[in-house]
């Protein structure tokens, strides 16, 4: 494999920077050896396209020269660790792997092919945005786009993009930040705006994929010689749902029951107990992660993604998780949540929730950020889900920054877990109790996973063995 920070030149001009632009080609290689191309639609260029604009024609024809492309995106069928999919990759070399008519033309096809034939769609993006010379004609592909995006998410199959370097303006705005799940290589320069319209004192750095992942706008970023891998694995798992509920773990940590309402407080709030991480390795085979929740946010106590679980003849099948860590959760960590869940419930791929926070957060910068707008966003994701959820309790349930995350009749509680309208403390103080009653009114709550049973909150506790 080469590496991503090699000099290269795009157009005939060196790049800028030392990362490497790959031709179309180039980036199919990385994915797969087995690639097949799609007919190109029937359709004429207009002479110097729809605006005339004057050497328009002999522009293209220089690039295709270069290129030896006819168009600056290639469209085909390849498969990607042993998933057969619809492959679009844009060749940069041609005019700035700009969107003009027939690039529509194409692309239209290529999702219409998918849905015909009920495969994923994998976006390999590299382009500049719309393209200049064909005006209004050119933007309006990207509505094009959009509805063809729309339609395939409505057939219920995923789209999967990897941005190249680079990837901006409308490009990036429809296939790239459109798609379900968003890989980029190292040092790719992603944003809307482009190098040459963006203000003259912009940073680079906030325009490049790691910029865009600490943003929560993309996934993860994938080194050249890992995505092939990166994207089989991806392919399989939203390929490959579970036809099963998911069953809710088993304990992991102490089997006894709480004798009273503070032991439940104590043993939830304990540094030994294990959390999430632990319970998700035990459950998975494998696991990859979703990351961010598209508008400008992370919250790394919110853990969110897909992972494979054998059945009972050995095959793997696909479950989501979207699984709190035991702090207090942001308003990125509510709407990540949500959005796995509504791509779970489009792939029809059934989701476990792990419960473990002692709320939601209540500062100022959560206050901010929307905390409550983003509880009833995953409020209503759960409510609106046709796919099953599971939940389980593994911990502290603190208030409605912890319900919004449960499974209204399929919840499940640990041993070492409580569930309260408010923790005992908040309660004690909103009561006008003194401190010495705050073990007291814990067990007024009754919140031990025993009283949530009684009280038909939770199903039932579960044990060491698995209660599936």
């Amino acid at each position: 494999m080469t590496d991503d920070r090699r000099p290269a030149t795009e157009d005939g001009r060196p790049k800028a920077g030392g990362v490497r632009r790959r031709t179309a080609r180039e980036a199919i290689g990385l994915v797969t050896d087995d690639f097949t191309e799609l007919p190109a639609p029937a359709g004429e260029y207009r002479t110097d396209g729809p605006l005339s604009w004057q050497g328009y024609d002999a522009s293209r024809a220089r690039a295709a020269d270069r290129t030896g492309e006819e168009e600056s995106v290639v469209c085909g069928t390849a498969t990607v660790g042993g998933i057969t999919a619809v492959l679009i990759s844009f060749e940069f070399g041609f005019l700035g792997g700009s969107l003009g008519e027939r690039t529509g033309d194409r692309l239209e096809a290529a999702y219409t092919y998918a849905r015909e034939a009920r495969v994923p769609l994998v976006s390999l993006v590299a382009t500049g945005g719309s393209r200049v010379q064909e005006g209004m004609r050119a933007l309006v592909q990207l509505q094009r786009v959009a509805g063809q995006s729309a339609r395939t998410r409505q057939a219920g199959l995923p789209q999967v993009a990897v941005l190249l370097d680079p990837t901006t303006g409308g490009g990036w705005a429809t296939l790239g930040a459109g798609a379900d799940v968003i890989l980029a290589l190292p040092g790719a320069e992603v944003g809307f705006a482009g190098s040459r319209v963006r203000p003259p004192d912009a940073d680079p750095a906030a325009y490049t994929a790691e910029a865009q992942l600490a943003a929560g706008a993309i996934d993860a970023v994938v080194p050249s010689q890992e995505l092939a891998r990166a994207l089989g694995r991806w392919l399989h798992l939203l390929s490959h749902p579970s036809t099963e509920p998911a069953p809710p773990p088993p304990a992991l940590g102490v089997t006894e029951l709480p004798a009273t309402g503070w032991d439940a407080v104590r043993n939830a709030r304990s540094p030994q107990r294990p959390h999430a991480a632990a319970y998700l390795d035990a459950y998975f085979t494998h696991r990859a992660a979703i990351s961010g929740d598209r508008c400008g946010g992370t919250d790394e106590g919110m853990l969110c993604g897909f992972g494979e679980r054998p059945d009972a003849t050995g095959r793997t099948h696909t479950v989501a998780y979207a699984a709190q860590t035991g702090t207090p959760t942001r308003p990125a960590g509510y709407r990540t949540a949500a959005r796995l869940i509504r791509l779970a419930d489009r792939l029809r791929i059934p989701v476990l929730t792990l419960v473990d926070t002692p709320g939601a957060a209540n500062d100022a910068a959560a206050e901010g950020h929307g905390a409550g707008a983003a509880i009833a966003e995953l409020f209503g994701a759960v409510a609106a889900a046709d796919t099953p959820i599971t939940t389980l309790l593994i911990g502290e349930g603190g208030s409605g920054g912890a319900l919004a995350l449960a499974a209204p009749t399929n919840t499940w509680a640990t041993p070492d877990s409580y569930f309260s309208v408010i923790a005992p403390e908040a309660a004690a103080a909103i009561l006008k109790r003194p401190q010495d009653e705050v073990r007291a009114t814990a067990d007024q709550l009754r919140i031990r996973p025993q009283d949530l049973v009684d009280l038909g909150v939770v199903r039932g506790i579960v044990d060491t063995k698995d209660p599936s």
